[in-house]
């Protein structure tokens, strides 16, 4: 019996092979084999298989395939829906949680919840593994597709499953709300026997957190700024650019970071209009990516004291490359050094001043903070101005 031949499928396999050679024509001279295996496949299952699905699904699937072959975790093809929810992340309106996550030894990693928060005010914490998500194991889901779980209206409802290191696994019901996060915010500390010491706590690195950095401290400094406090604790990171304007903000003129990509290292540098007064950054093993960039060039450039515990260890950049019809693939393309070039990827940053905490404790200092009376952390960084202001 002579099997049929779909026009559509023709017409396809054309245009797949047109785009393919258009793009790639040196693939196909060293590596002709896999993209006619590719070819075939979808051949197959367009003619063959009992229950074939839409030509877009299948090179849907063969994109995602494609950037899941590359091993990490952090590079992503995303279909339009995804990265519409992506672009509103950043935009930092959308609904859900308040969660920020990864993929850490295959299982499904809480980064960060964002201050303030449903999940931050249910208790969920940095290090908190997600098992469930409304009874669906995350067992082989993929960042987007465990995020997408979580998101949703509004007043709605979603289960998490979450176990966590010392403890029984727990469902936590969270009522999911519109997440619109301010990334920074400040304040004047009042401390016994000290005057002038300023708190600052940045949530992410947005396009726009250099600029409100910017109006914070200002503000602070009217009201007579002489040190400060930087607290990056369960910051997970956010746009490099952004990263890079905060630090102007406290290293002196000089390397801030180096961007290591394929095509050679880009340098990225401070200039003169750094803060210059007595600092203080706090970091827990939440703090990642952009944070670390904002600590480790401060630690490394000597011009403040790093207080807490090991960051997270992200030395990674990622990019995101629009594609036709809203969707969108993203890569990581680059790693940082530090500016005595420290490679800190998976091993994070590590603190000049070790001062751990329970996680009981720490659920409750960084729900409340600044509160002095409860977080052991903020007590020893301003022990550490106190004594700067002093000399």
């Amino acid at each position: 019996m002579a099997r049929r031949v779909l026009p559509g499928f023709v017409s396809t396999i054309l245009v797949i092979a047109v785009l393919v050679t258009g793009i790639f024509g040196y693939v196909i001279v060293t590596d002709f084999l896999h993209l006619g295996r590719l070819l075939k496949v979808i051949g197959y299952i367009e003619t063959q298989a009992l229950d074939p699905v839409p030509i877009v699904e299948l090179v849907d699937g063969a994109m995602q395939g494609m950037v899941e072959a590359l091993g990490d975790p952090y590079s992503v093809y995303m279909k339009p829906k995804a990265y519409k929810e992506l672009t509103a992340h950043i935009q930092g309106s959308y609904g859900g949680v308040g969660l920020l996550i990864t993929v850490k030894e295959k299982k499904l990693t809480v980064l960060s919840p964002f201050k303030g928060t449903p999940a931050h005010r249910a208790g969920i914490k940095a290090g908190d593994i997600i098992t469930k998500i409304d009874g669906k194991s995350t067992a082989g889901l993929d960042l987007d597709e465990a995020a997408d779980l979580m998101k949703g209206e509004p007043g709605t409802k979603v289960v998490l499953t979450v176990s966590r290191e010392g403890a029984e696994e727990k469902d936590y019901t969270i009522v999911r709300e519109k997440i619109s996060i301010p990334t920074v915010t400040g304040e004047m500390l009042e401390v016994e026997d000290a005057s002038g010491i300023g708190y600052i706590n940045i949530t992410m690195f947005s396009d726009t957190t250099g600029h409100d950095l910017e109006k914070v401290i200002a503000d602070l400094k009217s009201q007579g700024l002489k040190a400060l406090v930087l607290d990056l604790r369960n910051n997970p990171g956010g746009a490099l650019r952004a990263a890079v304007h905060v630090a102007e903000m406290f290293v002196p003129p000089g390397p801030i970071v180096y961007i290591q990509g394929r095509d050679g290292t880009e340098t990225y540098k401070a200039d003169e209009k750094y803060l210059n007064l007595p600092l203080v950054v706090l970091v827990n093993k939440g703090s990642a990516s952009a944070s670390e960039i904002v600590s480790g060039a401060i630690k490394d450039t000597g011009v403040g004291t790093i207080v807490g515990e090991t960051t997270f260890g992200k030395g990674l950049v990622q990019t995101v490359f629009r594609l036709d019809e809203g969707a969108a693939v993203k890569l990581t393309t680059a790693k940082y050094l530090t500016p005595n070039k420290n490679d800190i990827n998976e091993k994070g940053i590590e603190p000049d001043v070790k001062v751990e905490m329970d996680p009981e404790t720490e659920q409750q200092a960084l729900l409340n903070a600044p509160s002095l009376e409860i977080d052991p952390q903020l007590q020893k960084a301003v022990e550490i101005l106190k004594e700067k202001l002093a000399e």
